[in-house]
């Protein structure tokens, strides 16, 4: 995100800190946050005002999307194996 997105972003949490409540999804650690950012500065200041009355779920497991697409290329693979056995590749 660029620095005006980052500074948008702030803002936003910046309103709602102490008011309302937000939810949050992410695949990145909060570490990798200044990897998302622009600013580390911004970024930490975001995750103070993130963190600071949160409750973190951590969900851990497979993806549903990694598994059906892991499914479609092992149906994918065995086409393309059987084509090849049977001499049309």
């Amino acid at each position: 995100m660029d620095i005006q997105g980052a500074n948008l972003f702030f803002q936003l949490i910046a309103r709602r800190y102490e008011k309302t409540s937000t939810v949050f999804t992410s695949n990145k650690t909060f570490s990798q946050w200044n990897e998302v950012f622009a600013d580390v500065t911004i970024a930490s200041a975001i995750l103070d005002r993130v963190l600071h009355h949160c409750t973190v779920i951590n969900i851990k497991g497979e993806s549903y999307r990694l598994k059906e697409r892991k499914e479609f290329m092992r149906q994918k693979q065995q086409i393309v194996n059987t084509l090849f056995e049977q001499g049309s590749c």
